[in-house]
């Protein structure tokens, strides 16, 4: 798997580490808290992992950018918050800055 492969997993876990730590009420449930430790633990490893081979800035700015869309997109989904035009303008914003830096980065 390549960097941009290893930064898209690392991203996948920051959407389920953030889920995750909603999910633990407060780090008051021991299951989803422990989940949300080892999640992000094994997320911020693959990030820099994949900031061996891509410019820091654009591997950071493109694992937060899937991270919050992701948790925001799940949160609507999961935790019902709520959907309304100026949030989904919002995550358009972050998808297409993502996808500027991940085109400008070739």
């Amino acid at each position: 798997m390549g960097p941009w492969g290893i930064l898209l997993l690392a991203g996948a876990l920051e959407i389920v580490w953030a889920l995750s730590m909603k999910a633990s009420n407060g780090f008051t449930h021991v299951g989803y808290s422990i989940l949300t430790g080892v999640v992000a633990f094994f997320g911020f490893w693959l990030l820099a992992m994949a900031m061996k081979d891509l410019p820091v800035g654009t591997a950071y700015a493109v694992w937060v950018g899937i991270g919050a869309v992701g948790t925001a997109v799940f949160g609507i989904i999961w935790f019902h918050d709520s959907i309304t035009v100026l949030r989904i303008a919002g995550i358009a914003l972050i998808v297409a800055g993502v996808t500027a830096l991940k085109i400008s980065s070739n």
